[in-house]
């Protein structure tokens, strides 16, 4: 099949971590930067896992082709969809989303799960409401903890993480609770990277934010719940 991009725009991912790479921007989901992490699962069968939706290009298929293919798509939230119909038409994977924006994937048949689900032995996604109704993140146990915050933690311009606050936000409130229970179910040496799914370029080459917990731990929750609407 014929991606619908030019080849000669498309840049190959970028290793960050062994086994895991992230791809250029991509402008159909607002400058979004989808990962892939190269996986085995206990039966020693490729459990390859794309988290959120790259540009559909020649070098990307052939790259995901390169690497044994991709088990599971995983959306972080409804921003990051993109092409998925002409993607399954090449890929023999799995789509999951959280199940309120499943909607968004009509006669698609994801697998949707609410509060968390288990994709692989190293890796899991759970529910993080506030940015999108269904907004989720993906954690994989290696390299002392990763998560694939979506756009729920993103960096600002000097490479702090942390929740932003838009106009589209869907729930303010239910974001900081989210980032709460991520603090209350994680610790310094289970999260020690969060590679976030836009505003990469403000990492000035880093692949990941680290360390990552010690980060969210300094965050003035008091002072974000007043932290007015980003334009």
């Amino acid at each position: 099949m014929t991606a619908s991009n030019p080849d000669k725009s498309t840049k190959a991912p970028r290793l960050i971590l062994d086994g895991v790479f992230a791809f250029p921007p991509n402008r159909e989901t607002m400058g979004g930067t989808a990962y892939f992490i190269v996986e085995n699962d206990s039966s020693d069968q490729a459990a390859n896992i794309l988290v959120d939706c790259p540009a559909w290009t020649d070098t990307t298929q052939a790259f995901l082709a390169d690497q044994g293919g991709v088990r599971w798509l995983f959306l972080t939230h409804r921003g990051a969809i993109a092409q998925v119909k002409k993607m399954l038409q090449t890929l023999s994977c799995q789509v999951i989303i959280q199940e309120q924006e499943a909607y968004l994937l009509p006669n698609l048949a994801p697998r949707t799960f609410h509060q968390t689900d288990i994709l692989s032995p190293q890796s899991r996604v759970f529910w993080t409401p506030g940015y999108s109704p269904g907004s989720a993140c993906l954690y994989h146990q290696r390299y002392g903890g990763i998560l694939f915050s979506g756009r729920h933690l993103l960096p600002t311009p000097t490479g702090q993480l942390q929740p932003l606050r838009f106009a589209k936000t869907f729930h303010w409130p239910r974001q900081l609770s989210s980032l709460e229970q991520i603090l209350a179910d994680f610790s310094p040496e289970t999260l020690q990277h969060v590679c976030p799914g836009a505003n990469t370029g403000f990492l000035r080459g880093a692949g990941s934010v680290k360390p990552a917990y010690q980060q969210l731990q300094k965050l003035d929750l008091n002072r974000l719940r007043e932290t007015q609407v980003l334009l």
